[in-house]
């Protein structure tokens, strides 16, 4: 329900008194005086529109009307009217005869601002049901009964594949009111990017987009290549670093809350494989972060054992940043090697001096397997 506040009253007292010279005052619906070219008279009881109110039309009143009110003066009350019903009252002081052709131009100027202040009001209030809607589809709020109710008054397809990003702002020199700002800023050009992304504030440097599949499909290069393009422009809006993540597809009620889940885990997966990277996806990075969820317990223990045996005997790091090298490079001797700048029989030899610390043997998948995932685990734990 539009209520009329002391503040869009004031702008109308405002408007109107820079044209006029005579005094105006905007009632609320109990008859108080909540803006006025006087300020003594605010909050005070209006009797004319008192009137105005109980009788839904326009009052005049003369000075011998005025005398038998309780402080009351000469003019002209008029009702102002917004969703079908009387919300107000705008008054003109002033001799009644005089005031009738101003006093009704006054009326529809301000009702033309009420009619705004209700457009506005309706688009934040459409604009925080948006946000509470995709934090519930992602599992950041708890779903709310009616959920298909809500999202079919605000015509979002429930039933429409969308893919989760998460976008980051990564500014660090940002405070909270420049981290608000660019967010607002990003959100415009993130709701004009494509027709159905959906988006909200999930804290102040993570926005959630819900992305349309069909847009992705009719798109020849696919996601990653627009994720590309807009990145690239948001960092232009922004002015400073974003990074986005794409989290993976599934299916299913909680897909879009798994979606999300994945989204965050292969941003975090990034920052330690590829922190180089701005755009980062959940199906290039899907070992990671499966793997990140297994870092407490005695299984993490067991699977780390290996690692804290090679570091007994590694005090520099070089046999670890070698196999990490290796690991890096799909176990392929020759491009492991000229990342490391050694020569390939070099790096064979640390190698094999890996396999004799740990007791593993890295001709077999298995024990290549126990080594890698507790280097993923060890990375996780270290952030």
């Amino acid at each position: 329900m539009f209520l009329l506040d002391a503040s869009l009253a004031q702008s109308i007292v405002d408007r109107a008194m820079q044209i006029l010279r005579t005094n105006v005052n905007v009632m609320d619906e109990r008859g108080l005086i909540i803006a006025s070219g006087d300020r003594t008279r605010i909050g005070t009881r209006h009797d004319g529109a008192l009137l105005v109110l109980a009788q839904a039309r326009t009052i005049e009143i003369d000075e011998a009307m005025a005398s038998r009110l309780q402080d009351a003066r000469a003019g002209i009350n008029l009702p102002l009217r917004a969703e079908g019903r009387v919300v107000g009252v705008v008054g003109l002081s002033g001799d009644p005869a005089a005031m009738r052709e101003h006093a009704e131009l006054v009326r529809m100027a301000a009702e033309t601002m009420l009619e705004q202040a209700q457009w506005l009001q309706t688009l934040a209030r459409d604009e925080r049901l948006r946000d509470e809607l995709v934090l519930q589809l992602i599992g950041v709020a708890p779903a709310a009964a009616g959920l298909e109710v809500w999202a079919h008054q605000l015509r979002i397809d429930l039933a429409q594949p969308r893919a989760a990003i998460l976008v980051e702002l990564a500014d660090e020199a940002l405070d909270a009111d420049g981290l608000l700002a660019c967010q607002q800023r990003l959100r415009r050009v993130l709701a004009s990017a494509v027709p159905g992304l959906l988006c909200a504030a999930v804290s102040l440097r993570e926005l959630a987009v819900l992305w349309p599949q069909a847009d992705v499909v009719r798109q020849p290069d696919g996601l990653r290549a627009l994720l590309d393009k807009l990145q690239l422009r948001l960092v232009d809006v922004a002015g400073g670093p974003v990074r986005l993540a794409l989290g993976g597809h599934f299916g299913g009620r909680e897909g879009l809350a798994r979606a999300w889940q994945s989204a965050r885990a292969t941003l975090q997966a990034g920052q330690r494989h590829r922190p180089q990277d701005v755009v980062l996806c959940y199906d290039e990075l899907t070992l990671p972060v499966l793997l990140s969820g297994l870092g407490e317990g005695w299984r993490a223990e067991e699977l780390q054992r290996p690692l804290r045996r090679l570091a007994e005997h590694d005090r520099e790091g070089q046999l670890r940043r070698t196999l990490a090298t290796w690991f890096a490079h799909d176990m392929k001797a020759v491009p492991s090697a000229a990342a490391l700048h050694v020569h390939r029989n070099t790096l064979d030899y640390r190698l094999r001096k890996v396999g004799e610390l740990t007791g593993l043997d890295l001709s077999r998948l298995g024990d290549c397997l126990l080594l890698f995932i507790g280097l993923e685990l060890d990375r996780s734990l270290s952030l």
